[in-house]
């Protein structure tokens, strides 16, 4: 089993309220509808070096940043299938290629140096990846509960609304149960816009007109910092 995925888009956040989310999936409703998987957990590993090279480098907000994760959609099984997604951002566009992969045979690959099945194209970007920063191992676990959109008149216009962020450095599989540490308050939400050209003027509009305005936030690197508070401001030489 070997599928991939090519993405490439602009990807834009904004960190809001339940109360304003309310009131643009109101403004929204004649636009959007759900998607086709509307509400589900997502899980994922974040790989990094033993120091955090990638997510210290992608805090200092380089024209460049690359990362690489392993998700699943709810809690796995060791022959679920899993999502090993290489993520690469320049400016303002996200450009995501991924296989999939069973469970058990990403973690073998990963963790254990086993073999990528079904060589190709992607994962053997993926495996330069990994020999290039060679010290890369599990860092943090990262799940949400997310509710999906997806344009009415704009078939590539995807919006998405992650809330229940929780984090943690330890346990790091995705058959294990969810939990760890809130990311957000439980009155806030991780709102995307996720686009292939310019955003729809309605939804431009409607965002000026609930002063919604787009943010620079990163999962990831929110849970980096919330570990240097719990390591007592530690920092990786």
């Amino acid at each position: 089993m070997n599928t991939e995925n090519i993405f490439q888009r602009y990807e834009i956040k904004y960190l809001i309220t339940t109360s304003q989310k309310q009131r643009l999936l109101d403004g929204m409703s004649r636009h959007i509808q759900s998607d086709r998987f509307s509400n589900y957990t997502i899980c994922n590993i974040y790989f990094d070096t033993m120091n955090k090279y990638l997510i210290r480098r992608s805090l200092e907000k380089p024209v460049y940043k690359e990362k690489l994760r392993l998700r699943s959609y709810g809690t796995a099984q060791p022959e679920s299938t899993v999502f090993l997604e290489l993520k690469k951002k320049y400016r303002d566009i996200v450009y995501k290629r991924r296989i999939t992969l069973a469970e058990v045979d990403a973690m073998a690959y990963l963790c254990q140096d086993g073999p990528v099945p079904q060589p190709s194209q992607i994962s053997s970007e993926i495996d330069y990846f990994r020999k290039f920063y060679r010290d890369l191992c599990p860092s943090v676990v990262l799940s949400y509960e997310r509710e999906a959109y997806c344009g009415i008149e704009n078939a590539d216009l995807r919006i998405t609304f992650d809330q229940n962020i929780l984090w943690r450095d330890t346990d790091f599989s995705l058959c294990s149960p969810i939990y760890g540490n809130e990311i957000l308050a439980p009155e806030q939400a991780l709102m995307e816009i996720k686009v292939g050209d310019a955003m729809p003027l309605w939804l431009t509009h409607l965002l000026t007109e609930n002063g919604i305005y787009k943010t620079s936030f990163s999962k990831y690197g929110s849970a980096y910092s919330q570990m240097l508070k719990s390591n007592g401001g530690l920092r990786y030489a």
